[in-house]
């Protein structure tokens, strides 16, 4: 399955901006799906993720309350909403998919997108 991000950009801090994560080819259906991170000199890290099902949802305590992450399986992505976005925030942020289980751990996704740019700064 490849992945590919869009919805990345500029925004200033408070902002909002709503990225989305779509296969290629294939489909998401039945793959945990998460989130992930990666600052400039900074290690990469967990946003969020949501399970095969849609029940269930995870966030990292740094987004929780901000951020929503959701998934639509007939339009077949995973989109995740960013409101009160901080300087902090600015970051490539990239999708992962993974059969059935989450994980907070990158390395454990099968399936990762290239990454979509944001920027927070006034």
């Amino acid at each position: 399955v490849q992945l590919v991000e869009s919805g990345g950009g500029l925004v200033q801090p408070g902002g909002s901006l709503r990225l989305s994560c779509a296969p290629v080819t294939d489909t998401l259906k039945d793959y945990a799906v998460a989130w992930f991170r990666q600052a400039p000199g900074k290690e990469r890290e967990f946003v969020a993720a949501i399970d095969w099902s849609g029940d269930n949802t995870y966030y990292a305590h740094s987004v929780l309350g901000r951020f929503t992450i959701s998934r639509d399986d007939d339009k077949n992505t995973v989109d995740l909403e960013m409101n009160s976005l901080k300087p902090e925030d600015t970051a490539v942020y990239s999708c992962a998919a993974k059969w059935v289980q989450w994980s907070e751990y990158y390395t454990q996704y099968e399936y990762r997108g290239q990454g979509t740019q944001v920027t927070v700064s006034a």
